[in-house]
């Protein structure tokens, strides 16, 4: 079962996959690594308090938002008037150990449903969005035409880690059941590191399972139709997705 999260993050899906009783193969694809500057985002932060509504995108973007704001000295807790939605049931949780007040959570685990959440009522308020280098302009682009004043600052960046080529070549060796996707990031990624490896992409007869639409779609850009997609866009659901394209 080929798992292509980052180092760091790669835990709980390969421990709920070994938990059934399948052999999670990490091949990561993605390095979570800091923006080439941390200036915009400390500026931002340091004016937290003047912001209506904070966006955290991902977990990956609530752990650089808290340890900058440690570094800064802010407490956040402390800021009783800002309202912060998080994508996501474990970016909400990360976000409420950090001291977050989380007072909305999408229903749908993406930037569409953040704007369908939000709506009207950023109409006019102060919006700091965090989010990684290279993301879609879905939140801003929508939430700036019914009014809100947007401010996206970068909190972090994904790149090829070293080595990727060389496991994906050893994996597809061994062989594979199914790969896993967890953002657009994992398949663009591995569609390099195929490359990189001289591999032809999609990988035959091995089915994909995505974690949602977006990253179906991406899926589709690269001609691999996607197996299987999670009902809820999180881990436990794409390991449930998982389940239902291996069952006999």
């Amino acid at each position: 079962m080929l798992v292509t999260r980052a180092v760091q993050q790669a835990g709980k899906l390969s421990d709920g996959l070994k938990a059934l009783g399948a052999v999670p193969v990490e091949v990561p694809v993605l390095e979570i690594r800091p923006p080439e500057s941390f200036e915009p985002l400390d500026t931002a932060l340091g004016k937290l308090d003047r912001f209506d509504w904070l966006i955290l995108t991902s977990v990956n973007t609530v752990q650089t938002v808290a340890a900058r704001c440690t570094m800064l000295g802010l407490d956040v807790s402390e800021i009783k008037l800002l309202r912060v939605a998080a994508v996501g049931s474990a970016t909400s949780e990360a976000a409420r150990k950090a001291g977050f007040r989380v007072t909305v959570v999408p229903d749908s685990y993406n930037s569409e449903g953040v704007v369908a959440a939000l709506g009207t009522s950023v109409a006019g308020k102060r919006v700091l969005l965090a989010r990684a280098v290279v993301a879609r302009d879905v939140i801003p682009d929508a939430l700036a035409k019914v009014g809100a004043e947007m401010t996206v600052v970068e909190a972090y960046q994904t790149v090829l880690p070293e080595g990727s080529r060389e496991l994906l070549a050893e994996a597809l060796k061994t062989g594979l059941d199914a790969a896993t996707f967890t953002s657009s990031s994992s398949v663009r990624n591995l569609v390099e590191v195929a490359r990189e490896a001289e591999t032809a992409f999609p990988f035959s007869n091995v089915p994909a399972v995505s974690i949602g639409p977006v990253t179906s779609a991406t899926l589709r850009e690269f001609g691999w139709e996607p197996a299987g997609e999670a009902l809820a866009s999180d881990i436990p659901g794409l390991i449930a997705a998982v389940v239902q394209v291996l069952a006999p």
